[in-house]
């Protein structure tokens, strides 16, 4: 294996095989596909805050802060607006908790200024290819970094009013070599730039840039992700593949959801990125107890 298998994060050691990690999603968007962005609400620092302490209370192991929508079709948004929204939330954040935290970017100075904030950890959806100086801000701060595969293009997004958007008419020439190769350029910047081998983590980027069919497959060749030589996120909450499968709006897809939690950690997934912690926690454990290999 290529990274360690101890990751250090804030004052804790994750010990990568023993058992799944749990990382609690808190959109401060007003536009999240799952219906759960908090800057839909006047207080969204004290919103966001209850939310986190219910996701920890819940036993979540990280949050995840994130600014911009990266549903198929969202809109960008500036580096000052993304600001704006998610460094009051993380100072608000460490106010209160020593949880490690991710700051969700592809934007060098959101991610600088959340580092500095106290964000612990940077994920990048577009594997540091989009920003060309956010590698060097994760190697100055010493901080692990989520390389996620990305191949999404709005022309090849499709809106349905009920299911929400979906990725159409992506081609690849052979889904898993693809995935592969084009994380491993994610991971030559990264190395590049100086960021060790003990702080990449890998994400396949399922929904992004991909058919509800090409989702299924990634999800059910996990392991071919994971043979890699590095720790593996997964996150597939509430997304539009579990829709279309399931005929079913965001709200009402947490059993699908539950459902993938456990085929990712069949196949290899050390952390799992969630809106429901909770129901995910349990999940998790009962599966852990299942699979994981005893000392």
């Amino acid at each position: 294996m290529k990274s360690s298998s101890e990751f250090h994060i804030r004052n804790q050691v994750w010990t990568w095989g023993a058992r799944t990690y749990i990382m609690g999603i808190l959109n401060v968007t007003p536009d999240s596909f799952s219906g759960d962005g908090l800057l839909q609400n006047t207080d969204f620092v004290a919103q966001a805050v209850a939310q986190a302490e219910r996701m920890i209370a819940e036993g979540a192991d990280i949050l995840d802060v994130g600014g911009e929508s990266t549903r198929p079709g969202s809109q960008p948004i500036t580096a000052d607006e993304e600001l704006r929204r998610v460094l009051p939330v993380i100072k608000a954040l460490r106010q209160f908790s020593d949880i490690p935290i991710s700051i969700d970017t592809s934007k060098a100075m959101v991610a600088e200024a959340a580092l500095a904030a106290g964000a612990d950890m940077l994920n990048d959806v577009w594997g540091l290819r989009l920003d060309p100086d956010i590698a060097a801000v994760a190697a100055r701060a010493r901080v692990p970094v989520v390389l996620m595969h990305n191949r999404s293009h709005p022309k090849e997004a499709s809106i349905d009013p009920a299911l929400g958007g979906r990725y159409v008419g992506v081609a690849y020439d052979d889904l898993l070599s693809d995935v592969q190769r084009e994380l491993r350029i994610s991971i030559d910047v990264a190395l590049r730039a100086g960021i060790p081998e003990e702080h990449i983590i890998l994400d396949p980027g399922v929904g992004f840039g991909k058919t509800v069919e090409q989702n299924l497959e990634l999800l059910n060749r996990l392991d071919e992700i994971k043979a890699m030589g590095y720790p593996l996120l997964l996150g597939t909450s509430r997304k539009s593949f579990i829709g279309y499968t399931l005929n079913l709006p965001p709200d009402q897809r947490d059993e699908g959801t539950a459902a993938t939690t456990v085929i990712g950690i069949l196949r290899g997934a050390d952390i799992i990125r969630v809106h429901n912690v909770r129901m995910n926690v349990r999940v998790a454990r009962m599966s852990d107890a299942v699979v994981r290999k005893r000392a």
